[in-house]
């Protein structure tokens, strides 16, 4: 099945929150119309009192204070308390919508055809900026609200001093509608683009550096690439001038909307002053409840700039659901899981669940990819010649070959959490038990026990407070906590001593033994090629082909 695009998937996750949008626009409308009712009858009441105040006692005795004073009061109040629950139920409801986005956004990106291809500061820019810009686009949906019950009660009001300064507002509230439709795409998309692809760039080579940040000190890079994110800070902040000066320019346009509104009030009426002065400051509250909305369609190009990035994310790569392709039947020997296999140019290999193989070769002859195509984090195609069951891979859907594999990767990543929260990742609901075991088979346990807070240690920022020999301990621990019919392992003892290196053969030897668990793993020394049943090997030109030796050293 097709992934949704950005509009259906933001119609999707929209939609449990539509009546708390609705009451938030209704809300929005209440807020507009009495804050216009409220300057009105305000500007009706003070002219009127100083009007009666110079007509003598009998005047100011004769005129009513207590109604007008009241209906101001209430005015007000039902003003605060509207404006209160439209930012309480609009918020509330677009940022439960945006979190509800960056999940389905960020399980998209965990299924596309290569992992590998979407960098840490593309997905942060994605799953951060360019959803906090629909923030906007989201909060000012009740603004269409406003703009229509605060205009309709200022041209209702105006009609009180004459019916021709009543359609002159409306005509005026179009105009200044019209201008900003006219200014926005004029002054705003060229600087919104630039902005949106500098804060971008400038996340993407923060979190490049900051990972190379030992590599750039020990080589005595730090001045170029400070120099190198300057210039890109200032590229961001030219950016973000232009778009501040292009606001200031739609702005500006509501502001002499607001003006005009007056003069023409003042121009117009027939009525007597306090009508006059209610219609006057009537028609600056309308022009001013066009605010929300003319900021909104001002806001239109830095939304539309992340609508198109995040649109791209969501067609680029797409792996199939797999709705429309057949599931694994099942393994001729009855085990839990497929067999695998992958063909060595004219020969196909066949390995059983349970079953072991190692696989070893010079450096940068393909092995760590084959074991990355074989798990299906870089995509595989029908020509690759890679099987499960018997069938090629590719007739498959990718979320159904990755959840036959275990994989423990050369250069684990590992979450900025705690020891816990990493294993966590294989699978939901395991015990504190099932953590230790796994950590006891990958030699770890002794390691966790002597931390100050055990399974609950914080290991930093991708594991950086873990030496290199642990990092990798806790992702074997991981891939076997997974409970896949096949284990991967890429280099599974780099980094370990020898001891340490003997025990965890050992103990692996002894949990695939008992659960069944097949393996393949790539690995340049003898003691755990040792673990493979049979060998095979990787020529120069990436060719798998078998070992004839059961020890190839």
């Amino acid at each position: 099945m097709r992934q949704p695009d950005l509009e259906q998937l933001l119609a999707e996750v929209a939609a449990p929150e539509q009546r708390d949008f609705a009451v938030a626009g209704l809300l929005a409308g209440t807020v507009a119309m009495t804050a216009v009712l409220l300057l009105g009858v305000s500007g009706w009441f003070i002219t009127g009192a100083a009007l009666a105040g110079l007509g003598g006692v009998l005047m100011v005795q004769t005129f009513n204070y207590l109604l007008p004073s009241a209906g101001i009061r209430l005015l007000a109040i039902m003003r605060t308390a509207s404006r209160y629950g439209e930012r309480l139920y609009g918020h509330g409801a677009a940022l439960r919508t945006l979190a509800r986005l960056r999940a389905r956004l960020f399980d998209h990106i965990l299924t596309i055809k290569d992992v590998r291809a979407v960098s840490a500061g593309d997905a942060v820019t994605r799953l951060v900026q360019d959803i906090g810009a629909l923030e906007d686009d989201l909060v000012r949906r009740p603004a269409r609200a406003a703009a229509m019950m605060g205009g309709a009660v200022g041209v209702g009001l105006a009609w009180l001093v004459a019916p021709a300064a009543s359609l002159t507002l409306l005509l005026l509230l179009g105009v200044v509608i019209l201008w900003a439709r006219w200014a926005t795409p004029r002054f705003l998309a060229a600087p919104a683009a630039d902005l949106a692809d500098g804060q971008a760039r400038l996340k993407a080579m923060m979190l490049d550096h900051a990972a190379a940040a030992p590599e750039i000190l020990a080589y005595g890079l730090a001045g170029v690439m400070t120099r190198n994110l300057e210039t890109q800070a200032a590229m961001t902040d030219s950016a973000r001038r232009r778009l501040a000066r292009g606001e200031a320019v739609v702005d500006a346009g509501l502001l002499l909307g607001g003006g005009a509104a007056m003069a023409l009030m003042l121009t117009l009426s027939t009525a007597t002053l306090p009508l006059t002065v209610l219609a006057v400051l009537a028609a600056a509250g309308a022009v001013e409840a066009l605010g929300g909305y003319v900021r909104a369609i001002a806001r239109g190009a830095v939304v539309a700039e992340a609508r198109a990035r995040l649109a791209a994310m969501t067609h680029q790569h797409a792996a199939d659901s797999g709705e429309d392709k057949p599931q694994f039947m099942g393994t001729e020997d009855g085990k839990a899981g497929p067999c695998i296999g992958w063909d060595t140019g004219g020969d196909r290999i066949t390995l059983m669940v349970g079953e072991r193989a190692a696989i070893f070769g010079a450096s940068g002859s393909g092995k760590t990819h084959f074991l990355e195509r074989l798990a299906g984090v870089r995509p595989v195609t029908a020509g690759d010649g890679f099987y499960l069951d018997g069938q090629n891979v590719a007739n498959f859907p990718l979320a159904a070959v990755r959840a036959v594999f275990a994989w423990s990767p050369q250069d684990a990543q590992m979450l900025s959490g705690t020891i816990c929260d990493n294993l966590r990742l294989a699978r939901p609901g395991l015990r504190d038990d099932q953590l230790w075991e796994a950590l006891r088979i990958a030699c770890l346990d002794d390691d966790v026990r002597a931390m100050p807070h055990g399974l609950h240690q914080w290991v930093g920022d991708g594991g950086s407070r873990l030496s290199g020999g642990q990092r990798k301990r806790l992702s074997i621990a991981r891939s076997v906590l997974a409970g896949r019919p096949w284990l991967l392992l890429d280099e599974p003892s780099e980094g370990l001593d020898s001891e340490t290196e003997r025990r965890l053969v050992a103990q692996l030897d002894n949990w695939l033994t008992h659960s069944g668990t097949g393996l393949v793993v790539v690995s340049h020394r003898p003691a755990l090629l040792g673990l493979g049943g049979r060998h095979f090997t990787v020529n120069d030109s990436g060719q798998m082909i078998v070992g004839e030796a059961s020890d190839p050293y």
